[in-house]
C-alpha cells in the first residue's frame, strides 16, 4: 500500500510570508544611525554654561561673565527664511557661522563687529577672494585645510585654540588701550556654511561648553542656522570626537583629585644605589663560595673558551 505525504507550502503556514529581518541582510554593516531632533516649539534646548577648564594655559574665565541663558533660539523653524542661508548667524556672542559669501560682506562684518574670520577650505589656495575681502576689515584672518570630512578631526582642537586666543587677545588689547573689555568676534565659514564649518563650530561647542555632547552641539547649530547639514559621516566624526573630549576630561579630573605631595617627606622615593646596599644585613657581598658550591665544582676546570 502506497501512502502519499503531502508537503505544505510556506504560504499555507501562518505568517509564512513574513521573515525575520535579522536572518540576512545584503547591505554592508555600519554604525547605528544618530538621530538629532530638529529644533521645534516643543524641543527643550540645552542650557549653555562654560566648561570649568579648557585644559590649556590660556585663561578664558572671563567668558563666564556673559549671559548665555537666552542665546539659543527656539522658534527658528517658524522664523527661518530661505534667504537666510546666504547670511551668517550668531552661535555664541563671540562665534558666528555662515557661508563664504558672508565673509565677503563688508557691511555685515562692520555691523556685527567681526574681528577675525576662519576659513575651512579644502586647499590652501582656495577661497582667497573671501580671505582678502575679510582681511581688509578684520584684525586677523586664519584658515584650516581639510580635503574631506575625516581630515577635520585633527583640526578641531587647533581651531578651538585659534578662536580662544584671538578672543582673549582682543579683550586684553582693548583693556590696555581703552580701559574697557571688548570681546572679539570670530566668523567660521566654508563654501556653504552648512557642513565643514558647521562641524568645526559643533566641535568648538563641545570643547568650550559644559555638558554639551555631539547631539546637543548639533542641535544648537541647527537651532541658530537651520540649513546646516550633518550627514551620517559628520555625525559619527563628532561622536568619536566627543569620546575623546570625555576621556580627556576624565583624566584631568582624576589627576586633580589625586593627593598631591607636600614637602620633602612625601616626595617620590628613588632607587637605592650600590653604595647604600653594602651595609645591609641580608646581603652577603663577600668573595667566598658556599660549601655546597665548592664541593660541586671541585676538580673541574671551568676556564671558558679553552683551546682543544
Amino acid at each position: 500500500m502506497t501512502t502519499m505525504r503531502g508537503e505544505k507550502a510556506m504560504s499555507d503556514l501562518p505568517n509564512g510570508h513574513m521573515r525575520n529581518q535579522q536572518d540576512y541582510s545584503y547591505r554592508l554593516p555600519g554604525p547605528p544611525r544618530i538621530v538629532v531632533p530638529p529644533p521645534t516649539l516643543t524641543t527643550n534646548m540645552p542650557g549653555l554654561t562654560l566648561d570649568g577648564g579648557s585644559g590649556e594655559e590660556l585663561d578664558m574665565s572671563f567668558l563666564k561673565e556673559l549671559d548665555l541663558e537666552d542665546i539659543v533660539q527656539k522658534n527658528t523653524l517658524l522664523e527661518w527664511a530661505y534667504e537666510r542661508r546666504r547670511q551668517a548667524q550668531m552661535i555664541l556672542p563671540w562665534l558666528y557661522l555662515g557661508p563664504m559669501i558672508a565673509a565677503k560682506d563688508k557691511a555685515f562684518l562692520v555691523r556685527e563687529g567681526i574681528t577675525m574670520v576662519v576659513a575651512v577650505r579644502a586647499q590652501p589656495n582656495s577661497m582667497m577672494g573671501a580671505m582678502q575681502a575679510a582681511g581688509n576689515v578684520c584684525i586677523e584672518a586664519g584658515s584650516i585645510e581639510a580635503s574631506n570630512f575625516y581630515s577635520l578631526t585633527p583640526k578641531f582642537a587647533e581651531t578651538t585654540r585659534m578662536i580662544n586666543r584671538h578672543v582673549a587677545r582682543v579683550r586684553q588689547h582693548s583693556l590696555e588701550k581703552m580701559g574697557e573689555a571688548t570681546l572679539g568676534k570670530v566668523l567660521v565659514f566654508c563654501e556653504s556654511g552648512n557642513e565643514k564649518s558647521a562641524a568645526v563650530v559643533a566641535a568648538y561647542l563641545m570643547e568650550t561648553l559644559n555638558n554639551i555632547n555631539h547631539i546637543k552641539a548639533m542641535q544648537i547649530c541647527q537651532a541658530q542656522r537651520f540649513c546646516v547639514n550633518f550627514d551620517d559621516t559628520l555625525k559619527n566624526i563628532l561622536r568619536a570626537y566627543w569620546d575623546i573630549i570625555a576621556a580627556r576630561r576624565s583624566i584631568a579630573a582624576s589627576i586633580a583629585q589625586a593627593p598631591q605631595p607636600h614637602g620633602p617627606a612625601s616626595s617620590t622615593k628613588h632607587k637605592r644605589g650600590i653604595e647604600h646596599t653594602r651595609d645591609d644585613d641580608d646581603v652577603d657581598m663577600g668573595d667566598g663560595m658556599e660549601t655546597s658550591d665548592a664541593l660541586r665544582f671541585a676538580g673541574r676546570d671551568v676556564t671558558p673558551f679553552q683551546d682543544r
